[in-house]
């Protein structure tokens, strides 16, 4: 996750997302110096979430969906584990509610 930290790490990581793009085109699209997003794509790449491929001097990137399985799964546990707290802090509200001899109503 420290990887993708950095707010240009998460852009490159959305350039490369649907096609391939050199290490040029990926610079230019930053007002930073070349060797600033080599870095940037250099711990992508490190972190498993980009791809690299040479084509004659290329360099060429591309997003490697199974590098971000990992943050997925992270993810979509704490959102599971969030709804569940949720859930238990309106059942209790619910629960208090009717206690107190008020009548809650469901709305859906």
């Amino acid at each position: 996750m420290r990887a993708l930290a950095e707010p240009r790490r998460r852009a490159i990581l959305r350039l490369v997302a649907h096609e391939e793009l050199a290490a040029g085109e990926i610079a230019a699209a930053f007002e930073v110096s070349r060797t600033a997003v080599s870095q940037h794509l250099t711990v992508l790449k490190g972190a498993g979430l980009l791809v690299e491929r040479r084509e004659g001097t290329r360099r060429l990137y591309r997003a490697r969906p199974e590098g971000l399985a990992g943050l997925r799964d992270f993810l979509d546990e704490a959102w599971t584990a969030s709804l569940d707290v949720a859930r238990r802090l309106v059942e209790a509200d619910r629960a208090q509610l009717v206690g107190g001899g008020q009548e809650v109503r469901d709305a859906g």
